[in-house]
């Protein structure tokens, strides 16, 4: 059977632990250097550990080696890529392709969504150069993704939860161009969210002081079953930056979400075993978002874009029906709690928020009153009550055993069988009594066998085969019991087998015998891994050309296009119901530069030209 992988960000040894307790099948994580979010890094030590607690359920960690290096760096990357085998790690993510000429261990290689792997020549050039699986562009729709999997057999990981880059990811210059920050480097400073003025060719200021390539956040819950049909096998939440109240509302989200398709199934199944049987309803809207898209899974559409703020504004809960001197009420019977986080989209188009101090007889006491006014819409982007139930949830994963219990010559036997076949026993010596009361001292053997306490075991069965019923201590069953578990989680440990796989170079040649900068070239073994596939002409990355040639360089290529977002594209909306008319060429303005967006129509792309 297939299987089918949640995989969960982690920032740290604490998230990753609770992404897996909460239902991931796999996690990634950064470690100390050279990851996407520089500010997100971990010692080996912590990812060793993350290693030997996510193995027990089967469970893998990937960690991200996704920027691109300097020449000064390789020596010490290489190092760690050892030290990260040697700790436990199941695969690395990579950007740089000069770490492919490196002397590696036999581990896999996962090609970052950094190498923009949107083109189908792309990416079964890196199939043939030894990548085990390919994290796929965000921009790419279900039929793209069905025909990406009709012509090769990499495993494919996909988003399906957070926040969205509006450009194609590791061609980002923006942050690098405007702050000397660069996104290939984990330093991405998200100019994105930055406020822009829209100007036409007229020089008239079309929209000011919009957040005009801040996306909304993806969400896929919908098409996760075509997702599926299409090919994809791990399925990829967004967010090593975030809390952990967020790791773990939208991990069991999730879990859930595919546990549901599964019991339908007979072709697939879960990557990891065990099960955690949650108190709690998970709610995607009750986490940071910035509103929520499909993006590009279905059709091009409207509204991607989040003009107003690139803040959270969580989950719309009503309309302001009445207000009062110092309260306001909703059209809506919701509960608002003391202490809740609200807020608005106030008349300037701008977001406002506020704290409720009392909410009384449907009636909502806020910490100001400024701009509320009867009909708009309030948000909530922080709850009190439900953030208070995460952080006290003590829900546990737990892995299914089966006990057979019997008589040995001297004393007892207990034998385990867990959920994925591991079998062992142990016996220990005890005096066989003849009970007194049969029924009640099997009922002793099952209660007390049951109890696995706070392992990862949950007792499933309990099957008693005695010739005749005996007196067993209480004691006796809680040692046998506790020694038998301690002996599984061992066994399980030694038989986790990683999936092992050795890079042999070779000479496939490139779909391009030309790369620019978009390519990423910072290194001399880059340099040496492209010219050995046929590469005759290559530009270095952007991050090391001379700020004077800035100038005219594309910084960012993306597939949303504020004229669709507008309303006023030529080509896929109607012309004769568009009300505003843009003369270009249009450019984008904040308080320093002056950014040309260029309409590449035919291939469907709006490029960003300093």
């Amino acid at each position: 059977m297939q299987e089918l992988e949640l995989l969960c960000p982690a920032k740290d040894l604490e998230s990753g632990k609770l992404a897996i307790n909460y239902g991931a099948d796999a996690v990634y994580i950064g470690a100390g250097k050279f990851g996407a979010r520089a500010s997100a890094g971990n010692p080996v030590s912590d990812i060793e550990e993350l290693c030997r607690s996510a193995h027990q359920f089967r469970a893998k960690v990937y960690v991200t080696l996704n920027t691109i290096l300097y020449d000064h760096e390789i020596a010490e990357a290489h190092s760690l890529i050892w030290e990260l085998y040697h700790a436990g790690a199941d695969s690395l993510i990579i950007q740089d392709m000069g770490i492919l000429e490196l002397d590696l261990p036999p581990i896999p290689l996962f090609a970052s969504t950094q190498t923009h792997n949107y083109d189908l020549k792309k990416i079964k050039f890196l199939e043939d150069v030894g990548i085990s699986r390919i994290i796929l562009a965000r921009e790419l729709s279900i039929a793209e993704i069905k025909k990406i999997k009709s012509q090769t057999h990499l495993g494919l990981e996909a988003f399906i939860h957070g926040a969205l880059c509006v450009s194609f990811s590791g061609q980002c210059y923006f942050s690098h161009a405007t702050t000397g920050r660069s996104a290939n480097r984990g330093e991405c400073a998200q100019a994105c969210r930055m406020p822009f003025d829209l100007i036409d060719g007229d020089g008239k200021t079309i929209l000011k002081n919009r957040h005009l390539l801040s996306l909304k956040d993806f969400q896929a819950s919908k098409h996760l079953a075509d997702l599926i049909e299409a090919g994809i096998t791990s399925f990829k939440i967004e967010g090593r930056l975030k809390d952990k109240n967020y790791i773990i509302n939208n991990t069991a989200y999730y879990r859930q979400l595919l546990d549901s398709y599964l019991l339908g199934s007979s072709s697939y199944c879960k990557a990891s075993s065990g099960k955690t049987h949650f108190s709690f309803a998970p709610d995607p809207d009750k986490s940071f978002n910035r509103g929520f898209t499909d993006y590009f899974l279905g059709q091009r559409k409207p509204e991607m874009a989040s003009f107003e703020t690139p803040k959270s504004k969580g989950k719309l809960i009503g309309k302001v029906k009445k207000t009062g001197k110092d309260f306001f009420m909703l059209d809506t019977d919701l509960e608002i709690n003391n202490g809740d986080g609200l807020c608005f989209i106030d008349k300037n188009g701008g977001l406002e928020g506020f704290n409720v101090n009392r909410f009384e007889n449907g009636k909502i006491y806020p910490s100001t009153m400024r701009e509320l006014s009867i009909g708009i819409n309030i948000y909530r982007n922080f709850d009190r009550k439900f953030s208070k139930e995460l952080e006290a949830n003590r829900d546990k994963r737990k892995i299914k055993v089966r006990f057979i219990f019997s008589e040995t010559r001297e004393g007892f036997l207990i034998k385990a069988i867990d959920e994925d076949g591991h079998e062992l026993s142990h016996s220990d010596f005890c005096e066989q009594i003849p009970a007194n009361k049969p029924d009640r001292a099997r009922e002793t053997i099952i209660t007390q066998l049951k109890k696995a306490g706070d392992t990862n075991f949950e007792i499933s069965e309990v099957e008693i085969d005695l010739s005749k019923d005996y007196f067993i201590p209480a004691s006796f069953l809680n040692n046998l019991r506790r020694s038998i578990l301690v002996l599984l989680e061992e066994k399980r440990r030694q038989n986790y087998k990683r999936e092992e796989r050795i890079v042999q170079s070779n000479e496939v040649p490139y779909p391009e015998d030309k790369i620019d900068h978009k390519t990423n070239v910072s290194n001399d073994l880059a340099k040496k891994f492209y010219a050995r596939h046929g590469v005759q002409n290559l530009e270095e990355a952007f991050e090391l050309l001379p700020k004077t040639e800035f100038a005219g360089k594309t910084i960012m290529t993306t597939r949303y296009c504020i004229k669709f977002e507008l309303g006023v594209c030529p080509h896929k909306q109607d012309a004769s119901t568009q009300s505003l008319h843009l003369k270009e060429p249009l450019f984008l303005h904040d308080k320093q530069h002056s950014y040309r967006l260029e309409f590449d129509c035919k291939a469907c792309l709006m490029k960003v030209v300093y």
